[in-house]
């Protein structure tokens, strides 16, 4: 019976001497204190039955991990569905959503692609497609056709390459993501 009120002052008094710490601690690494305050209520909702039940023997380095953990996962979400966050709702971010014009060109943009994957050698299509769309690393692309991961990476290359020339204006949102190697690149 003493070990309930216990665990919840214990868990109190954790909430107290880390909320604001915590908080600033995910703003950084999020860029986004709203973000930072989601986060931080999940990694306690997650740490209480530790602490509850004190099985934590370090119970703010749990909370922190926990955090950090649930922040990386964050960061990880916003790369996968960059623009899901804005659209989410609405009532939120209603200047974020994209504009008839915008759909439209976007639509247009993705039949230019479309046809430019179609028209790679199929090799480089296969290779292309299973690291962007099934995010197969390397290894595993040259375990799943049988050929070398040498293979795998000349034909990611040229398929990269020969898209960027089939689309000249398009690369300008892939330019800030690769590796540059000349400045003739950049502008391609």
């Amino acid at each position: 019976m003493p070990e309930t009120p216990t665990g919840p002052r214990d868990f109190a008094q954790l909430y107290r001497a880390t909320l604001a710490p915590l908080r600033r601690y995910l703003a950084r690494l999020l860029g986004n204190a709203t973000e930072a305050q989601d986060v931080a209520h999940d990694a306690y909702l997650r740490v209480f039955p530790k602490v509850n039940d004190q099985s934590a023997l370090k119970p703010e380095a749990v909370l922190y991990t926990t955090a950090r953990r649930l922040a990386i996962n964050r960061l990880k979400r916003r790369r996968i569905e960059p623009f899901a966050a804005s659209t989410a709702d609405p009532a939120i971010a209603p200047a974020t959503a994209p504009g008839v014009v915008d759909q439209i060109m976007a639509r247009q943009e993705l039949g230019r692609l479309e046809e430019a994957i179609a028209q790679l050698p199929e090799g480089c299509r296969t290779v292309l497609l299973l690291r962007k769309i099934d995010l197969l690393s390397h290894q595993e692309i040259a375990e799943r056709l049988g050929i070398a991961i040498s293979t795998v990476e000349k034909q990611h290359a040229r398929a990269l390459r020969l898209l960027r020339a089939a689309l000249p204006g398009e690369s300008r949102h892939t330019a800030a993501h690769a590796p540059q190697s000349s400045p003739q690149e950049a502008h391609v």
